[in-house]
């Protein structure tokens, strides 16, 4: 992979804001056809909420324990975008370490320290419920994602996510291991606990880890969710879809159209299922979605192998 431009290194948030501000308004103006709303006023929903936030009082609670509370918050996003710093632009990333997908692994299991944190620390049932059912369903995802992240790393013989890239000279590996693609994308969207896997937020607990952050925090807290949910999902293009591999358009803008529509199309899919019982969740992640991807990763072992 090439040597990272220094305008890279700077911009990369600002693409980061750009695809999620892209992608909270395709879901808003989703729900305002849903409730027969006007497309204007869905997509406007977003500004004017992040306004409301912005001079919304913060809230505070009894024996809360506000260390853990502000850092749980505060730790969302920045799980998000230190996960970002492996995601290549074209040939490009802010980082292209040896271990790349094992960091962002990493930094995704911040995340959940990240979520359970902002539950716990209110110290209210609600938020502190919200806050174990997302550990709860990160446990149920995580064994599924693994072997999906190693699928792809045993096929390009690296950990790094250039070589994964690189690997792919000769085809994308969606092509032969859908299996581990779709898996990942599931994985993704938990990871985010982004619809239908939104039950650490759900509103049979008042939002759970969510329940009690208002104003700034909850602000940082659910733009942090949205963010972790984008850099998940653009994860899967250098991973599954050759990165930025495509005729006529340079590398880097392939590399943000194929990001586009794989955000897009999850924010879609979502609006098409009801929340999944956290029971129901585990229990089709341990006996549906473990086995295939297992199975999916023997195939590809046995594949390079052959090769």
């Amino acid at each position: 992979m090439a040597d990272t431009p220094l305008w890279w290194a700077v911009f990369l948030p600002a693409v980061l804001r750009v695809f999620t501000f892209g992608a909270v308004a395709f879901d808003s103006l989703l729900a305002a056809r849903a409730a027969g709303a006007s497309a204007v006023g869905g997509l406007s929903a977003p500004l004017r909420e992040t306004a409301r936030l912005l001079v919304t009082q913060r809230r505070t609670t009894r024996s809360a324990d506000p260390v853990l509370w502000r850092a749980g918050v505060a730790l969302v996003p920045l799980a998000a975008l230190s996960a970002a710093l492996v995601l290549p632009l074209g040939g490009r990333a802010v980082a292209d370490p040896a271990v790349g997908i094992v960091w962002f692994n990493a930094m995704e299991i911040l995340a959940w320290a990240a979520v359970w944190m902002a539950g716990w620390g209110p110290n209210p049932a609600f938020s502190l419920v919200g806050g174990y059912r997302f550990v709860a369903q990160g446990l149920a995802y995580e064994l599924p994602r693994m072997f999906a992240l190693i699928t792809a790393a045993t096929a390009a013989g690296s950990l790094r996510v250039g070589g994964v890239v690189e690997a792919q000279s000769g085809g994308w590996f969606v092509v032969w291991m859908p299996v581990a693609f779709a898996v990942y994308l599931i994985s993704a969207v938990a990871m985010a606990f982004r619809p239908p896997f939104d039950a650490p937020v759900g509103r049979d607990l008042a939002g759970g880890a969510a329940a009690e952050l208002s104003g700034v925090d909850r602000l940082v807290f659910l733009g942090g969710r949205w963010v972790l949910f984008v850099v998940a999902a653009a994860l899967s293009v250098p991973l599954f879809l050759g990165g930025g591999a495509g005729p006529v358009l340079p590398p880097w803008l392939w590399t943000l159209v194929k990001t586009a529509v794989v955000v897009l199309s999850l924010v879609w899919l979502a609006r098409r299922f009801p929340t999944v019982r956290m029971d129901r969740f585990a229990e089709f992640s341990w006996v549906v979605l473990l086995p295939v991807v297992l199975a999916q990763a023997l195939l590809v072992s046995v594949l390079v192998l052959v090769r």
